[in-house]
């Protein structure tokens, strides 16, 4: 595999699984030509005069839609880590002696441990999508038998528009349907909020099959996927777990430490004059940046200040911002537990919106850079404010992308983070994966101070008179590396075989995930 060196200097393929690549070129400087892909035209003569596009079972769907080795499925993640159907999904497509299948997810969670047993036996050649927990590792270990592709949720959305990945079948866990494919999820009993992240799939995958556990007679309403996208739906016994949507990253944290982080970040916000009428924010999920939500809500009411929008991933928290009048809106891609999905039904400000409309760099703008602060988390950030969300500092590929590097374009970025977790330092010399590069990151909050990128000169002309611990990140950075006893030691890793390559939002490859020795 030949490496090159990009300009982030970092050394990154120019192919991988047969796709030729483009190295990162700096932010904005790459500007691709061309028309969007385009699906198949279809006439109403090959589908049932009566609506009805409901077949018996997983394994008829797949055969009228032609599944054969080497096609590209996709599946979306909003059931999280209580999905079922994804499972279901490729035990049938074993049954079916199908091999080497290019698994599109938009995200994976550790109930998918069971694939990979998948990907042990060829039925799944590689993964092009986050790769959470097991998954991860068993990546990072070098037993894939193809290289893993990261992407961001809206640089997910473009690849598919730009024709860069193609869909055979996209199958769709929809928690209501009708025998038409109208389909939402914000209703039934496996209701998850909305299905936006499966909108690129319904739009442009040659067989779109719609799985359900709740068939309703037409119309499904509100349909968030279209029944005239849909060549197929399925009743299944279940599709999962909804109350596994709720996970650790959607639990306040009760660390005395996290806590002083988030409200750090409600100072900031408000010290350096962000926090005003009309203003809008978007919070990821993750204990602390919940706890944020609070902390600002005091602060909002105690000002009179009311938010125009709050982007969700929706929480329960947003939702009472909400209904308390202290958001006109919540602008959702996410819904992250079972009160945002109850919000979303009933309240019509609660808008469901898609990677589309919120995030695809190739478009004719996105409003990610329309949102005043987006409060985000990380798993390292170095001295040059560089940042990673996928790996830790050994090497180990854990957790996905998500929307977070989308989220680097608002108009203030605030990492929160702890200085350490487990006595390991999380501000480095130099981060173990690039996922965000430094100038679009404006202010690091950790526990042990708060430092404000120096380009950001209006931010600390802003809170030059604040009595918030500003430092330089030189500074946090020497204290944590003496109170943990020095830097984090370098992974141990095979440079010579690239296991997974991280997307930058416009496509370009900004980084690679090496394989880790055992």
């Amino acid at each position: 595999m030949k490496l090159v060196k990009n300009a982030a200097g970092r050394m990154v393929p120019t192919q991988v699984n047969k796709l030729k690549l483009t190295p990162y070129k700096e932010i904005g400087k790459f500007r691709p030509k061309g028309n969007k892909a385009k699906p198949p035209i279809r006439t109403c003569a090959d589908y049932p005069d009566d609506g009805n596009k409901v077949v018996k079972n997983l394994k008829e769907a797949l055969k009228k839609a032609g599944l054969k080795d080497g096609m590209t499925i996709s599946t979306h993640h909003h059931l999280r880590n209580g999905d079922v159907l994804t499972n279901q999904l490729f035990d049938t497509i074993k049954s079916m002696g199908i091999k080497n299948i290019r698994w599109y997810p938009s995200a994976s969670f550790p109930c998918h441990e069971h694939l990979i047993k998948y990907l042990k036996d060829g039925t799944i050649h590689h993964i092009e999508g986050s790769m959470n927990g097991p998954l991860g590792r068993f990546t990072s270990h070098g037993k894939m038998k193809g290289v893993g592709i990261l992407r961001s949720h809206g640089g997910r959305y473009q690849a598919v528009q730009d024709g860069e990945v193609h869909i055979d079948i996209a199958v769709i866990a929809a928690p209501t349907a009708d025998p038409f494919g109208n389909a939402t999820g914000d209703r039934g009993p496996a209701a998850c909020g909305l299905l936006g992240f499966a909108l690129a799939d319904s739009e442009y995958a040659d067989k779109v099959v719609v799985a359900t556990d709740n068939l309703v007679p037409f119309p499904c309403v509100p349909w968030q996927i279209q029944g005239n996208n849909v060549d197929f739906v399925v009743e299944v016994d279940t599709l999962g777990d909804p109350s596994k949507i709720v996970s650790g990253t959607t639990q306040v944290t009760r660390s005395p430490d996290r806590l002083l982080i988030a409200e750090y970040v409600a100072r900031f916000i408000e010290d350096a004059g962000i926090l005003k009428d009309g203003f809008s924010m978007q919070a990821g999920a993750g204990g602390t940046n919940l706890a944020f939500a609070l902390f600002l809500k005091e602060r909002m009411k105690a000002q009179g200040v009311k938010a125009r929008f709050i982007r969700g991933g929706s929480t329960q928290y947003l939702v009472q911002m909400l209904e308390e009048g202290l958001t006109d809106y919540i602008l959702d891609g996410q819904t992250f537990d079972l009160e945002g999905v109850r919000s979303m039904r009933e309240n019509a400000n609660h808008v469901n919106t898609s990677p589309f409309t919120s995030y695809n760099f190739h478009g004719k703008g996105n409003f990610a850079s329309i949102v005043d602060t987006a409060v985000l988390g990380a798993t390292e950030v170095d001295i040059n404010f560089n940042a990673n969300v996928a790996t830790h500092s050994d090497g180990y590929l854990l957790h996905g992308i998500g929307g977070w590097q989308n989220c680097l374009f608002s108009k203030c970025t605030i990492l929160a983070i702890p200085s350490f977790r487990d006595r390991i330092p999380v501000i480095v010399d130099e981060v173990t994966t690039l996922c965000g590069p430094g100038e679009l990151i404006d202010v690091i909050i950790t526990e042990r101070g708060i430092a404000i990128n120096p380009k950001r000169k209006d931010l600390l002309k802003a809170v030059k008179n604040s009595d918030l611990p500003i430092k330089p990140i030189k500074q946090i950075y020497e204290e944590v590396n003496q109170l943990c006893g020095g830097a984090p030691a370098k992974p141990k890793i095979n440079k010579n075989k690239v296991v997974a390559i991280i997307k930058w939002v416009d496509g370009t490859v900004i980084d690679s995930v090496f394989e880790v020795k055992q």
